[in-house]
């Protein structure tokens, strides 16, 4: 495991033995397919009830790293029935920009087999979040208030800005609506559309995933797939072929903190394997979305790994 220091000298894979606070768990299991999904759902499932909402990144048309849709129509038909996937616009030009363009992508990309909401789709609304220093509310879709609880279900994987992709990222961007809290999170007004970047960036995201998470309370659970992981986010509209091998698993639990920081030993831990996924996580500090999730009392950077292959 890394300590080597950014230059900002913040942004540091803290090793486990000098992590302080509570414990929290994460399961993980080694089978990367629907059953294995399914089983480590099984475990985090408790606080799901009444209209769920499942936020997943389904991708640019023809995206190669997502997570198969033929494992999430497996899980929300067996295990979620009452499910709708969620999704926002992009604050970028591409296959998802307005609602007619994102609604055409999802039929390319097989998501078709449930229902599929566009929370921006007739406007926003503000969610308030404690602790902030940049928010005290961020721009949501005006759906979001239609569900109970919330499955944040994570392909897990590099970002040119984010340095890594997991349940924070998923839902700090994923479920800011696409032109007024993006823009939010990613640009000093009268200055370029990405003029956000490095630590700013990691700590506005991390106040928009805040948000989420004081609505929700305690009916939120994630879950990460690190599959296919390659050191750029698929909404690039790029083909980008995975760097870390081999493929690692899948992790679960209802701490935001502890899944994500999970995800990120996992991958440190297999060194030069994961050589191109670390120098990206490193280079845009991204670490610095589990340090100041741990400021803002979202979770708990100390975990128990739960097997549930053994």
């Amino acid at each position: 495991m890394t300590t080597a220091k950014n230059p900002l000298g913040s942004s540091v894979n803290i090793p486990v033995e000098k992590r302080s606070g509570e414990t929290s768990v994460v399961y993980f299991t080694r089978d990367l397919s629907p059953q294995g999904l399914r089983k480590i759902y099984q475990k985090v499932k408790h606080n799901m009830h009444g209209k769920v909402a499942v936020k997943l990144h389904t991708g640019e048309k023809n995206g190669p790293n997502i997570i198969p849709s033929s494992w999430v129509k497996e899980l929300l038909e067996n295990d979620v029935p009452n499910a709708t996937i969620v999704e926002t616009n992009t604050y970028y030009e591409g296959d998802r920009y307005t609602t007619e363009q994102h609604r055409e992508t999802l039929k390319v990309n097989g998501w078709t087999f449930a229902p599929v909401d566009i929370m921006d789709e007739e406007g926003t609304m503000m969610w308030p979040l404690s602790k902030g220093k940049y928010f005290k509310e961020m721009s949501v879709g005006s759906h979001a208030d239609r569900y109970d609880s919330l499955l944040v279900l994570t392909h897990f994987k590099g970002h040119t800005m984010g340095g890594f992709g997991g349940s924070n990222k998923n839902i700090g961007i994923g479920m800011a609506d696409g032109r007024i809290g993006k823009a939010m999170i990613h640009t000093h007004e009268g200055e370029g559309q990405w003029s956000i970047s490095m630590e700013e960036f990691m700590e506005r995201m991390t106040e928009s995933t805040k948000a989420t998470l004081d609505h929700f309370g305690k009916n939120i659970t994630f879950i990460n797939v690190l599959r296919n992981m390659s050191v750029s986010c698929d909404c690039e509209g790029l083909a980008a072929a995975p760097v870390v091998s081999p493929d690692i698993g899948i992790l679960a639990s209802d701490d935001i903190l502890a899944v994500d920081q999970a995800a990120v030993d996992l991958v440190f831990a297999l060194n030069e394997k994961s050589h191109d996924l670390r120098e990206r996580i490193e280079t845009r500090h991204g670490l610095r979305q589990l340090s100041y999730m741990k400021e803002l009392g979202m979770g708990n950077d100390k975990y128990i790994l739960v097997n549930l292959d053994s």
